[in-house]
């Protein structure tokens, strides 16, 4: 393709400049360019992004919302309309996360294609190579979960300038997070039906025990235990304190708590994406 093309042409073009400081960043903002032009070129992964978390916030938020009530009749209406408004940051997090980590299987394809045959050999850091792949899933992810922000005043969050900004940061930090998970996944990854099998066992179970269906605080004491380890519960928190504020029981931690123990998890799961490039491309010679 003309675009793997041109990107591999410009990284390579870096050799004589290979430890400056502008290079580092000129190659990562070329992959972060790469990484948004060809997503946004495929219109139905644009579409299925968005429609699937709507339609699951949809039918599983109605359907909870009456099983999760007590009463009956008028207060059947109210449950259900509470719990589509509970569930409202779960879908969103969980458009972050189909979007993030669904971004990072171009891994896979730049290695079946050849184009990071072309990257690596190049003394074009291996941060950069990071940095820009990561920034170009996080980009779309944190763009695409914004956009569902849209839907919010639906279920009554009508929230402070101050409130939308620390969720708006929380939903970036969130999708820095999980896209350097996916990209330190994805880098061991040599075909997409692994990366699946990864997502399936392991990253779909860190989105349902983050307290995006039910409350942390209703989990029987195993699983409760398993949600307060799990990095994405405080996503999940400090989404919900910046869009519910007022409303007593959403959140259910610290807003600052929240956002160190999720600035912390992005942060390890960045350095593990750096760590797992440099193990991969650093081999012991013959």
């Amino acid at each position: 393709m003309a675009t793997i093309a041109n990107s591999a042409t410009r990284l390579s073009e870096m050799r004589e400049h290979e430890r400056s400081g502008p290079v580092l960043w000129t190659a990562a903002y070329t992959l972060w360019v790469r990484e948004l032009v060809r997503f946004y070129r495929q219109k139905s992964r644009v579409v299925g992004v968005i429609a699937s978390p709507l339609l699951f916030w949809v039918v599983i938020g109605s359907g909870f919302g009456d099983s999760f009530s007590s009463g009956a009749g008028a207060g059947h209406a109210a449950a259900g309309s509470s719990y589509l408004r509970f569930f409202f940051p779960g879908a969103l997090v969980m458009i972050v996360l189909f979007t993030s980590i669904f971004s990072m299987m171009s891994l896979i394809q730049d290695r079946n294609e050849g184009f990071l045959l072309s990257v690596l050999p190049s003394p074009v850091s291996r941060a950069a190579i990071v940095l820009g792949k990561v920034m170009g899933g996080t980009t779309l992810a944190a763009v695409q979960g914004l956009m569902f922000l849209v839907f919010a005043p639906l279920v009554g969050v009508h929230g402070s300038v101050a409130g939308i900004t620390f969720a708006i940061a929380a939903t970036v930090l969130t999708a820095f997070a999980l896209t350097s998970l996916g990209f330190a996944i994805a880098w061991k990854m040599d075909s997409p039906q692994a990366f699946h099998a990864i997502i399936n066992l392991f990253l779909l179970p860190l989105w349902l025990l983050s307290g995006a269906l039910f409350p942390v605080a209703s989990a029987s004491g195993w699983l409760r235990a398993i949600m307060l380890v799990n990095p994405l519960t405080y996503g999940m928190d400090a989404l919900r304190t910046g869009l519910y504020p007022d409303a007593r029981g959403m959140a259910q931690f610290g807003p600052g708590l929240s956002l160190v123990i999720l600035a912390a998890f992005a942060a390890v799961v960045f350095l593990a994406a750096m760590m797992a490039v440099a193990k991969r491309t650093q081999k012991p010679a013959a």
